[in-house]
């Protein structure tokens, strides 16, 4: 019976996601381009761990007491005071294998900020590079389930929808879905998915027109492509680890 499967819902901005029942959900952090993409790169590559937070001093604080790595971006660009952006190409093995990553970027910390004070039973981060990994997670955990996405300083963007709407069109049929921001991304989804470089191209996607303008073209088809980094970063304890190593 339908009523028996776990809900699942998309929160299509920041700005909406008091709207749902976080305390009561896994809450999979969804900020394609780039800092989820990222995240998944830096694991895959060996990184002991990612320290999320949500602003430049507190990064570089952490990063002086630990010995980490502190890096991140403010719309777009390395973040003044950091060495390191939010490319996944600045975290090959051979520099990021055993190291603490502490992490700022412009909305994908932020909303996982937001998921924490509001109780999120589970937290975990996702984008096409670890788009299975995610999926065969939320299939296993049977929970009810919050796509959250980055979106762009509360603007819905297009990358983080096409994402929830990839994870919708591969396991929708586990979960109970009332929810017609999940079928519209879905359908989106759907319409974009043999090529979403050129749907998103096509459709003058903002973020696409802002990396683009920075020269980030190998960025964005990385942050498009399923499956490079499939591994799944878990929150606990203030940190991103691999869930293999809960």
């Amino acid at each position: 019976m339908n009523n028996t499967k776990p809900t699942l819902f998309t929160s299509l901005s920041p700005a909406l996601l008091h709207l749902y029942e976080v305390n009561n959900s896994v809450v999979v952090i969804i900020d394609v381009l780039r800092a989820t993409s990222t995240i998944a790169a830096a694991l895959y590559n060996g990184a002991k761990c990612i320290i999320p937070v949500d602003s430049v001093s507190r990064c570089i604080e952490i990063g002086k007491q630990i010995d980490g790595i502190t890096a991140g971006e403010r719309d777009g660009k390395v973040a003044e005071g950091l060495v390191y952006g939010n490319s996944p190409f600045e975290y090959p093995r051979g520099f990021v294998e055993g190291k603490t990553l502490v992490l700022t970027t412009t909305n994908g910390t932020r909303l996982l900020q937001m998921a924490l004070d509001k109780g999120a039973k589970e937290i975990v981060t996702g984008s096409f590079p670890n788009l299975s990994a995610v999926c065969d997670h939320l299939i296993d955990m049977k929970q009810n389930v919050i796509l959250g996405c980055a979106a762009w300083k509360d603007r819905v963007n297009m990358e983080d929808m096409l994402f929830a709407g990839a994870i919708i069109s591969n396991i929708g049929r586990h979960f109970s879905i009332n929810c017609d921001s999940s079928h519209l991304a879905e359908a989106t989804y759907k319409k974009a998915a043999k090529d979403l470089f050129g749907f998103m191209k096509k459709n003058n996607a903002s973020h696409y027109h802002r990396l683009m303008g920075f020269g980030l073209e190998k960025d964005i088809r990385y942050c498009l492509t399923p499956d490079q980094a499939n591994v799944l970063p878990i929150y606990r304890d203030g940190k991103l680890v691999l869930k293999s190593e809960v």
